[in-house]
């Protein structure tokens, strides 16, 4: 039977390419974000698309009415929304205590709370038994991320993953992580990479090759079958080798 799947960070990277194999499998699939015109541009079919800043509990609110108005239950809900917050527009502060503050505030907004609010937004919409919970960390989340800031937000999702897995295990509901790691054909560098930094990237593999959204989406996809259903309370690592398993 064809499962309704959420994914947030839908329309671009990872995200897409998850929503391209649920879809290909007959899944219905809601794709969530910031950007309208990136979401309608996904080219993903028979998705349907909901904007909206999920750091805002508001707007979280309107995804999930949009969600019980046209799917009813969840059966797998995969958290792709966030990014580099370096990224994001900066501050000009006076105070260098007020552009840490705000460094920070940005990272844990835009790869934590976006995650905790949709969660709690449909946690009782998840299908019981059968339904899959899903986090993107990253391989920052072990071994920094040189501000700190971005992997510290990413890390914070693994005990929040663990307590839910715990809570939602009596439903039959699993919760999991996977951390990739150096991911070509995403905007997370926000454009071109210096090819000496890359090649760096790729040397740490076991691989020797860098990471694809496939990679991660086929990971993701798997961990949600059937054949997952006691796989709980995991970190997966997508990272070809770059770093080992703890």
């Amino acid at each position: 039977m064809a499962r309704n799947v959420v994914i947030s960070g839908g329309g671009t990277g990872i995200g897409r390419a998850a929503a391209g194999v649920f879809a290909a499998g007959g899944d219905r699939v809601l794709l969530v974000g910031r950007r309208v015109e990136v979401l309608e541009k996904a080219g993903v079919a028979g998705a349907l698309t909901y904007a909206a800043d999920l750091a805002d509990a508001g707007s979280v609110r309107g995804v999930a009415d949009f969600v019980a108005a046209e799917f009813g239950t969840v059966d797998v809900l995969i958290h792709s929304a966030g990014g580099n917050g370096g990224l994001e527009p900066g501050v000009d502060a006076g105070d260098p205590l007020e552009g840490v503050a705000y460094d920070w505030g940005v990272n844990f907004r835009q790869n934590t709370l976006t995650a905790v609010l949709l969660t709690e937004a449909l946690r009782e919409r998840l299908a019981s038994p059968g339904g899959r919970v899903l986090f993107l960390s990253s391989i920052a989340a072990y071994r920094g991320s040189g501000s700190g800031a971005y992997a510290a937000s990413k890390a914070a999702l693994h005990p929040y993953a663990f307590d839910l897995a715990r809570e939602f295990g009596p439903r039959g509901i699993t919760v999991n992580v996977v951390a990739p790691g150096y991911v070509e054909d995403t905007e997370f560098f926000g454009g071109s990479m210096e090819e000496t930094r890359r090649a760096r990237l790729v040397a740490e593999t076991s691989t020797g090759r860098a990471g694809t959204p496939a990679d991660v989406a086929d990971t993701l996809h798997w961990l949600a079958s059937p054949g997952a259903g006691h796989v709980t309370a995991q970190i997966v690592q997508v990272n070809g080798g770059a770093e080992r398993g703890h």
